[in-house]
């Protein structure tokens, strides 16, 4: 029987036939297509023709691209629907295509061919899209060890492998952990949550199987629970579960995972020619250095710590009112932070959620794209990879630009967070090539019958993920190595911050904010306190992203720390971290950081972006309009369409006219006038 990751889809648009898919036909799959890839790259090295751009770059551009497309649904179905079978599949490719990558960026008689042309690119009569390709392919290739001794590379190629199997490890770790932890609840222990915090528990006990209501470690029903808890006890439970993920001992257990992948990190590093792991990743980043990290976090850092250490004292004392012994804890924070919300803004996410309907807010998402890039959508009936996701056909004037798959809802096996992936990515050198893109979310499902409701959070995590989307529907290039979302990570943040944005138009909520039970607008009134409230906590927020940011800096801009542990502790210490707010991403469970590694000394990038995004934003209040067209065409052009086609700093002044400064970022925080 032939195997459907190795055969044609049957299905529009190309897209893949999961419902003929087993997990049995990915290990075979995988050989033939790893094989395949193999023998493309030896025969690429090997070719007796002098080097060209098109029988070296471009056949390298085009090569694996059977064993990517295999890649590219297994990992989807690994992230949102992980078994036993794709675990252990991971494990074992993981290391493996480690090894592939090695065979590529240090193999001798390749980058010969590619450092030939780069000497010789200035008369070679390129495209500026073709030298910008043939830069980065040539920097990546010394960035990977290829310039390295014989002894190097084999060091390069150990590390590189036992890495890829530590950041698999370290996922799997969470999801297990987050996987096997819930709290029951009793139905007197729902007494004082919303109506749809209990429902969301008694649905979450429904797909666990438990015999009542449950809380799991799913931040949309965690985060919730803690905000509305009155029970300090359940809630010290369940934030210390929640903060404990990936350090519960056992088999589960990521800090000697943390340090292994630290010590080979910075080993990695020295051998490349570099400081430290930091000094190597920031090289290409928009920031350039440690040091520019450090001093865009600490400007931030003082007036948000301000603000959260006489936001604490508040918070103490409605503590203390309530008759509960001080200090403040981090399990308070939230519920405390509510209370307060509700008394100073009158703003009552209870009340709140009937108006953010998670169908009307993706109604309102696709809206905004149809204004801003003439976008149309239209829902495809396709089998996909579970009965959650739903597709849409993205077309503009009659032509076809994506598929776009949307999977909205927390599951058991499905990994936390949110996030955009592509099933398939921009590109022309193998025709017309569309992407099929998705975006992933874990929101509460709701119980049978009733409607999606989301946070006022929620509805900006599904913007901002649609943002990432459109950096890959739009995409307009060439080559898929620099197309979508492939730019640097502190870059990359950018059209999914920005997109936040139009969350917070006040037409778009008043149109698309419709209550899911009598279909009448949210109250102007409601909207304005919407709007009021919506930097609230921001002191908190700031906090503990720059936390979780500084930590992560600090592990990669040294000498490995024998005790990660110790030293996360060290850095808080050193920073004043308030003693009632933990780190957004503890060590243990920083997937970011340690799950492969893509934010690795790279989490302050959404600070980064945010300095932009917030810029970029005004330039449409400046146009008097949040849907201006000649702002939106110039959005798309300089940045959306272009992918990494031109370094970030061009591409954003292009667009911009000139560089942000940090102003921008902290009057969009409310943190402009902490003194």
């Amino acid at each position: 029987m032939s195997n459907p990751l190795l055969l044609p889809s049957p299905l529009p648009f190309d897209l893949p036939d999961f419902a003929a898919l087993h997990d049995d036909d990915f290990a075979p799959a995988f050989e033939t297509a790893l094989a395949a890839a193999h023998a493309e790259i030896a025969a690429l090295a090997a070719s007796p023709e002098a080097p060209t751009f098109a029988n070296t770059i471009d056949a390298l551009e085009l090569s694996g691209r059977t064993l990517s497309g295999v890649l590219a649904v297994f990992y989807t179905l690994a992230s949102v629907d992980a078994n036993d079978a794709r675990e252990a599949l991971q494990r074992d490719f993981a290391p493996r295509l480690a090894e592939f990558d090695s065979d590529v960026m240090l193999n001798e008689a390749l980058f010969a061919r590619v450092d030939t042309l780069w000497r010789d690119a200035a008369g070679l009569g390129l495209s500026e899209e073709q030298a910008r390709v043939l830069e980065l392919t040539h920097r990546n290739f010394i960035r990977a060890g290829a310039a390295l001794d014989a002894a190097g590379r084999a060091r390069l190629r150990a590390i590189n492998t036992e890495l890829a199997g530590l950041g698999t490890a370290f996922g799997q770790n969470v999801l297990a952990d987050e996987r096997d932890w819930y709290m029951e609840l009793s139905e007197a222990e729902l007494a004082g949550l919303p109506g749809f915090v209990a429902d969301d528990a008694r649905a979450a006990g429904q797909e666990k199987g438990a015999l009542g209501p449950v809380i799991t470690l799913s931040r949309s029903l965690i985060v919730p629970f803690l905000k509305y808890s009155p029970r300090r006890d359940l809630r010290q439970r369940a934030f210390e579960a929640w903060t404990a993920r990936g350090a519960n001992g056992g088999r589960t257990d990521n800090r000697e995972i943390v340090r292994q992948t630290l010590k080979l990190r910075h080993e990695r590093a020295v051998l490349l020619g570099y400081q430290n792991f930091a000094a190597y990743k920031l090289e290409t980043e928009m920031a350039g250095t440690p040091q520019a990290v450090r001093d865009l976090l600490m400007a931030v850092w003082q007036p948000a710590k301000a603000r959260a250490d006489g936001d604490a004292v508040i918070l103490e004392r409605r503590l203390v009112a309530d008759g509960e012994a001080a200090p403040l804890q981090p399990w308070d924070w939230h519920y405390y932070a509510e209370k307060r919300r509700k008394a100073e803004h009158d703003f009552d996410d209870a009340a709140l959620k009937p108006y953010l309907q998670l169908e009307r807010m993706i109604e309102a998402v696709f809206d905004c794209a149809r204004r801003l890039f003439g976008l149309d959508f239209a829902p495809l009936d396709l089998p996909l990879h579970h009965p959650d996701a739903r597709a849409w056909e993205v077309t503009r004037d009659g032509r076809h630009m994506a598929v776009f798959i949307g999977d909205y809802f927390a599951r058991s096996g499905k990994r936390s967070g949110a996030w955009c992936s592509a099933l398939r990515s921009q590109q022309k050198l193998a025709g017309d090539i569309r992407p099929l893109v998705m975006n992933v979310c874990n929101f509460a499902r709701p119980g049978a019958g009733a409607p999606a409701l989301l946070s006022y959070d929620d509805a900006r995590t599904l913007f901002h993920e649609f943002g990432h989307a459109l950096h890959q529907m739009l995409s307009d290039v060439s080559y898929e190595s620099i197309s979508g979302t492939s730019v640097p990570r502190d870059f990359v943040e950018l059209p999914s911050q920005l997109y936040e944005h139009w969350l917070e138009v006040p037409e778009v909520l008043t149109r698309f904010g419709t209550h899911a039970a009598t279909g009448a607008a949210m109250p102007a009134e409601m909207l304005e306190r919407v709007l009021a409230a919506s930097t609230f906590d921001m002191g908190f927020n700031t906090v503990e992203y720059i936390a979780s940011a500084m930590v992560d800096l600090e592990f990669h801009d040294g000498p490995p720390p024998a005790d990660p542990m110790q030293k996360q502790a060290g850095v808080l210490a050193e920073i004043g971290m308030p003693p009632a707010i933990r780190m957004r991403h503890a060590t243990p469970h920083f997937a970011h950081v340690f799950s492969g590694g893509y934010y690795a000394a790279a989490y302050y990038s959404y600070m980064w972006s945010e300095v932009m995004d917030a810029d970029a934003f005004a330039a449409f209040g400046e146009a008097g309009d949040p849907f201006d067209p000649a702002v939106a065409q110039s959005l798309e052009r300089n940045i959306l369409s272009t992918g990494g086609s031109k370094d970030p700093e061009v591409l954003y002044t292009a667009f911009r006219g000139r560089l942000p400064v940090v102003d921008a970022l902290l009057r969009g925080r409310s943190l402009d006038t902490v003194g």
